[in-house]
């Protein structure tokens, strides 16, 4: 008898459950309608839920952001993109040190500036000459980038990159194919450092050597983070930010 009115009870509560309309959920951004009321935003917004990228880097919760390049050796906060390759020649180098630092501190990610404003690329790029293969340190041999990601699979830390949109001095900074070099650097840390867990941006726009300022093609950037590694976190606002360009939009 008992086991007969459990069935029952079972089998009312999953009818019911059926007949309840089911909640929709808004994953990573909600769009608003001309006519949404203030009532209905406020509903909408809070089914809006994360992507699995964006949760998996919200509970990484401590990660370092490490500079360290030319400007460790002449001292500017942000370089010209003139400063001779031949002052780069650190002497004692020790990757395996930074993240033994980071994973004792109870960081779990480091994004390493691989390429700041001046220019100049903390790894061999094969599109400039700007760049460690070009320098005393190692004989031109080379690549913090690569000694760097190495060290994170060591010690299990997730490793990203910080590859500036601004350059100081390649002579293409200024014109479209500007954007096909960037490409070809971001395919560069993509597919020659294994798994990355985010490219993070922050738009800086200055004059390059020929004193003009660039038109990014962000669109075309992130295409190729997504090709190249469909679950990267993308550090800015294809991912994290929101748009203030798009008020009728509400994002995470």
């Amino acid at each position: 008898m008992k086991k007969t009115i459990f069935s029952l009870a079972l089998a009312a509560l999953m009818a019911s459950c059926a007949t309840q309309p089911k909640q929709e959920f808004y994953e990573k951004h909600v769009a608003f309608s001309a006519d949404a009321t203030p009532e209905q935003k406020i509903d909408m917004v809070s089914r809006l839920v994360p992507t699995p990228q964006q949760l998996e880097w919200q509970q990484m919760e401590f990660t370092a952001f490490l500079h360290f390049g030319m400007n460790t050796f002449t001292g500017n906060e942000w370089g010209h993109g003139t400063d001779s390759p031949e002052i780069f020649n650190p002497s004692e180098l020790d990757c395996e040190q930074w993240v033994k630092t980071f994973v004792d501190a109870g960081m779990r990610g480091v994004i390493f500036t691989a390429k700041h404003h001046c220019g100049f690329c903390m790894w061999p790029s094969e599109y400039t000459e700007y760049s460690v293969k070009n320098t005393p340190w190692k004989d031109g041999k080379g690549d913090v980038v690569g000694e760097l990601a190495d060290a994170c699979r060591e010690y299990g830390l997730e490793f990203g990159v910080y590859l500036s949109p601004w350059d100081r001095n390649c002579p293409l900074y200024g014109t479209e194919a500007y954007n096909d070099y960037y490409c070809n650097q971001l395919t560069e840390l993509l597919t020659q450092y294994g798994p990355l867990f985010t490219v993070w941006f922050d738009g800086a726009c200055g004059e390059g050597p020929n004193g003009k300022k660039q038109v990014y093609d962000w669109n075309r950037y992130y295409s190729v983070i997504r090709e190249l590694q469909p679950g990267i976190m993308i550090d800015n606002r294809a991912d994290i930010e929101q748009d203030i360009n798009t008020p009728e939009q509400y994002q995470v």
